[in-house]
């Protein structure tokens, strides 16, 4: 596929790399959405930015990509060792703005806005008033020192950007605040809260309900957030708007995700459900 074809899902982000004790692995809201998107069904398009030699393997192989050249990929390392996160960033890809998005993918069905590292300049979300557009800000509520240590941040821009997104898509941790969710909720079209195994709880006008998610064995959480929110704008779409049913499915095909470990693994798993449902 390339940029002139039509898409229906398009991620924007970075690929990273996450270094774990067992090596190298791929991360990132772009790649996890992308390859959830495609299990799917969709026609899916990255833009992102890394290092020219970075390669993402076979789970985005029929992924369009649109790769601004970069000297570094963005690269990630997590320490659980003291029972919470603790996040190092140790390179950054570049800046991905409007000009990075070629224009027949300002067309898609479905947008996904997934920084992870404040790589994606907000005017983007501009760009696509006739499109479906979710938004997972976790990225712009990041930031760092010289020593690479993730702390968590305000995003002052979010008055003027989270109207614009169909569905804003959070979780527990990126709620540094007691005021935070309030303020989001009122921003919002529709914002998610997602709480893990709890399920997540969905914010639409004057409306809120719990939905749970089912109970599965979990071995690892990596990319589940970005994996509902994929789910949840595909079922959104599929269904004209229903948030109740994307809010269901959204948490079957999260649950499902955590009880494998690794981007093609979790992959194989989401296949596996959806051919038997």
């Amino acid at each position: 596929m390339d940029s002139a074809q039509h898409i229906d899902y398009l991620v924007i982000g970075h690929i990273s790399f996450d270094l774990t004790p067992d090596g190298r692995t791929i991360g990132g809201t772009a790649a996890y959405s992308a390859a959830t998107a495609a299990v799917l069904g969709c026609r899916v398009a990255i833009v992102t930015s890394s290092a020219e030699d970075a390669r993402w393997g076979d789970t985005l192989a029929n992924v369009a990509l649109q790769r601004v050249v970069s000297e570094h990929t963005t690269t990630f390392e997590n320490d659980y060792s003291s029972g919470a996160r603790v996040q190092t960033i140790h390179a950054v890809a570049e800046r991905l703005g409007v000009d990075d998005v070629p224009y027949p993918w300002r067309r898609a069905k479905i947008v996904h806005i997934g920084p992870i590292a404040d790589e994606v300049n907000p005017q983007v979300m501009r760009l696509f008033s006739n499109s479906l557009l979710g938004v997972t800000p976790q990225g712009w509520l990041r930031t760092w020192a010289e020593d690479g240590r993730i702390r968590a941040r305000l995003w002052g821009a979010a008055a003027e950007y989270l109207p614009l997104a169909t569905a804003v898509f959070v979780s527990d941790e990126d709620l540094v605040e007691p005021t935070m969710l309030g303020e989001y909720r009122s921003y919002s079209n529709v914002l998610v809260l997602t709480q893990g195994p709890a399920g997540c709880v969905v914010y639409a006008g004057e409306e809120a309900r719990s939905v749970p998610a089912p109970k599965v064995r979990v071995v690892d959480t990596t990319g589940a957030g970005d994996i509902f929110a994929t789910a949840f704008l595909v079922r959104l779409e599929q269904t004209a708007g229903n948030v109740w049913e994307a809010a269901r499915f959204a948490n079957e095909l999260a649950a499902q995700s955590v009880t494998a470990a690794g981007l093609g693994p979790k992959m194989n798993v989401l296949s596996a459900y959806l051919a038997q449902v």
